[in-house]
């Protein structure tokens, strides 16, 4: 098999999926790695250590998709990449699929075998740290009276009280805000509707960070006082509540800030909006809001070392034994298989697009095999099946 490297062309995104420590990795196990030119320029990685590493540069993603067989980039394949997607090509890269109807149409038609790279982490995403960490930050810059905020100090002064935080959800997003904002001198509280992440939270910092239930009206009690929120929620697609609405946001002060890292439509925050690095706020009811959609793409460099070095032993996998048997010795990557030849292989995007679906295991054929386990990505869930 031959490895291609994809340049990303998605707007504000300057990560890669693969380092030249990966492609030295890859190359060293006997396979060919293709790498676009400037594919990992903007995180910091030359066309030359890339070549260093064995790497053949390729000018243009027309190369990549003609010659590789395994097509790997970060972010979602852009319309104008639709045409160049051919039968039987593996694409490896966050397809977001229950979002993207078209993406997931144009991925069918052409019959390519694609994983859904968000859905493949055993062990949860270096993107979500990433986000949490540097939405942190984004949320304090957002704060300064020259930005906006009503300019309150994470810490405080002398004679000044430190910044009130509520952080809606304690998974690996949540936790990695609080990091930061803890670290930083910030008085949070911390929300979620699993009692042992809070447990968890109230061990680790023992016990100088508030925990509280994540429901509506705790959050109702919350505002008035709170000066920014953070919502790192993965709310279910499909669910039709807001866990803040836009007349909570009444009961904030002028200039509070409200960072929606999760960033879904019809999510957990009503007034969210997607925003960009170029144009990162947005204020509505008096509330500044950070919503950009890529926050892991502010620091490129470190976000791609983690990540990169998250996904190499995916590519191993399914270049040394193939999309089948990496499916068995791999149940993460399994529950990734997103489209195979014409076929949908995922449940959610079934559930949330109508759209019949087989399992990635029969469709594969490997069923009767001993299968590395692995939980479903997601709680939705759907019995729409292709009748074969």
């Amino acid at each position: 098999m031959i490895f291609g490297l994809l340049k990303d062309i998605k707007n504000g995104e300057y990560r890669t999926i693969a380092t030249p420590p990966e492609i030295s990795s890859i190359t060293g196990a006997g396979f060919k790695a293709l790498v676009q030119s400037g594919a990992g320029e903007k995180a910091g990685f030359e066309d030359s250590e890339y070549k260093k590493a064995g790497a053949e540069i390729v000018g243009s993603a027309e190369e990549i998709f003609d010659k590789a067989d395994l097509i790997a980039k970060v972010k979602e394949i852009e319309p104008v990449e639709y045409p160049l997607l051919k039968e039987g090509k593996i694409i490896f890269t966050c397809i977001h699929p229950a979002a993207h109807r078209e993406e997931v149409q144009a991925l069918l038609d052409s019959k390519v075998i694609a994983f859904t790279a968000e859905d493949s982490h055993r062990f949860g995403s270096p993107n979500c740290e990433a986000a949490g960490k540097q939405g942190a930050m984004a949320g304090l810059n957002a704060m300064l009276t020259i930005n906006g905020g009503k300019g309150k100090f994470v810490s405080g002064l002398a004679g000044a009280p430190a910044m009130n935080v509520v952080i809606l959800g304690a998974g690996i997003v949540g936790k990695a805000a609080l990091s930061v904002l803890q670290a930083l001198g910030a008085k949070v509280t911390v929300m979620d509707i699993s009692l042992g992440a809070l447990r968890e939270v109230e061990a680790l910092y023992q016990g100088k960070v508030n925990t509280a239930f994540c429901t509506k009206e705790n959050i109702i009690k919350l505002l008035p006082t709170t000066d920014m929120i953070l919502n790192c929620v993965k709310w279910p697609k499909g669910n039709p509540d807001f866990l803040v609405d836009k007349e909570m946001l009444k009961l904030m002060e002028k200039g509070s800030v409200l960072v929606d890292i999760s960033n879904d439509t019809d999510g957990a925050i009503e007034s969210f909006r997607e925003t960009t690095h170029e144009n990162p706020t947005y204020v509505e009811n008096g509330v500044v809001h950070y919503c950009v959609s890529n926050i892991p793409g502010a620091i490129a460099n470190s976000t791609t070392v983690a990540y990169a070095g998250a996904m190499l032993p995916h590519f191993l996998n399914i270049l040394k034994n193939g999309v089948a048997e990496a499916c068995v010795r791999d149940g993460f990557l399994r529950r990734s298989l997103t489209v195979y030849k014409g076929y949908l292989t995922h449940e959610e995007t079934s559930a949330l697009q109508n759209r019949p679906w087989i399992r990635p295991e029969d469709i594969l054929e490997i069923v009767d095999r001993k299968l590395d386990p692995a939980p479903p990505a997601t709680v939705t869930r759907s019995d729409n099946f292709i009748k074969k």
